[in-house]
């Protein structure tokens, strides 16, 4: 186990606009500290959830009564259905019956529903506010807290309303972690897995070793994850900040992923980092349907999952993904309404090898239905 007071720092490099990633143990406690240095006005406004509010808020709210910082506290529903216009038009008239001012903080303290949708709310109350994400959350912690991506979901998709807003700060206590249920673990494994896939095969067999240990609560390596994911996507957003390129490598798995997740209804069925998991098992026998990845990495990959006790198909697992009947055919609307079409060409996440992911639009849709089909039948 690691000291007590371990505190990893990197930055995401964005010109006047950078802000600090804070990685550790029990920063929830001293959060005051980091938090005085970059507000203009002694006060704040906290928005979580109802579970992060039994299980971790008093900490945070002691830390800055401690620390001088007036503060109100708004606790929205647990659970994906939040990410909604209806949430989000209660969260911005709950916001401004607390006057604030345009220079006033406001703290996103929860997963990645609550961040996404409050730096939503942030980037458009009083046309821009600024905000702190403190991610409880191990899929938040390693991805959504990051990046200044921000919205809510539609019927016809995932996030498809929104805004970039990068955070001032990003608080990340790996402590939070120990209150989470097991399932939500594993879902945002997901995506720590994710980084190790698309750029950094040395990382996905640390993890291979490895990652039982930090499901299972290790504080240095879920440290040490946690900081090697922030690193890689902090580099691609200084490069890439409004997905124009690169950064759209992120979505290894998500095309195929939100399509599942909007089939069902985003409900708690199934997981993000659930879909995600089944949707980079998808896009890397799609690599090696074309011919462009070996077997072995695909089934390296699915191997990898399983151990972990990650669902890596629609049906046929111990995983019962969601109460809908899916169709390929539903699944492929779905995915023609992702964020990543252009000109009417869906861009595809793609790997050639573990560690080297690509981008591409030159896709087959029947290899698409094809693969979908595998995994529902």
């Amino acid at each position: 186990m690691t000291n007590p007071e371990t505190v990893e720092k990197l930055s995401v490099d964005l010109g006047e606009r950078s802000y600090d990633i804070i990685i550790g143990t029990n920063l929830l406690d001293r959060a005051a500290d980091y938090i005085k240095e970059i507000l203009h006005h002694q006060r704040t406004i906290i928005v979580t959830d109802e579970n992060v509010a039994r299980h971790q808020l008093p900490r945070l709210e002691k830390s800055l009564r401690d620390g001088g910082i007036e503060f109100e506290t708004i606790i929205l529903p647990a659970g994906e259905s939040t990410k909604s216009f209806a949430q989000l038009e209660k969260l911005c008239e709950r916001l401004l019956e607390h006057r604030l001012e345009r220079k006033d903080m406001i703290i996103a303290f929860g997963g990645g529903v609550i961040g996404d949708l409050t730096g939503f709310a942030a980037s458009i109350l009083r046309r821009g506010m600024d905000f702190i994400q403190i991610p409880t959350t191990l899929l938040s912690q390693v991805d959504s807290s990051v990046g200044g991506k921000t919205g809510i979901n539609t019927g016809q998709g995932k996030n498809l309303v929104g805004s970039f807003h990068q955070p001032r700060l990003v608080l990340a206590d790996v402590t939070t972690l120990d209150t989470l249920p097991a399932r939500q673990v594993l879902a945002g494994y997901a995506e720590v897995v994710k980084y190790g896939l698309i750029g950094d095969r040395d990382f996905f067999l640390w993890l291979e070793r490895n990652g039982r240990d930090l499901i299972n609560g290790d504080r240095q390596k879920q440290i040490h994850a946690i900081k090697t994911s922030c690193t890689a996507k902090a580099r691609i957003v200084a490069e890439d900040e409004k997905e124009t390129g690169r950064r759209a490598l992120l979505n290894l798995g998500h095309t195929f992923g939100h399509a599942i997740e909007a089939e069902c209804g985003y409900n708690d069925t199934i997981f993000h980092g659930e879909a995600v998991a089944i949707g980079m098992v998808m896009a890397f026998d799609l690599s090696v349907k074309m011919g462009l990845c070996p077997e072995q990495d695909a089934a390296r990959v699915s191997a990898h999952l399983v151990s972990i006790n990650l669902p890596v198909r629609l049906t046929g697992t111990d995983h019962p993904v969601c109460n809908v009947k899916m169709t390929a055919d539903r699944l492929m609307e779905h995915m023609a309404q992702d964020k990543k079409v252009a000109d009417g060409t869906l861009t595809f996440v793609l790997a050639s090898e573990i560690g080297k992911g690509f981008l591409t639009q030159d896709v087959d849709p029947d290899r698409v239905r094809e693969i979908l089909e595998l995994s529902l039948y």
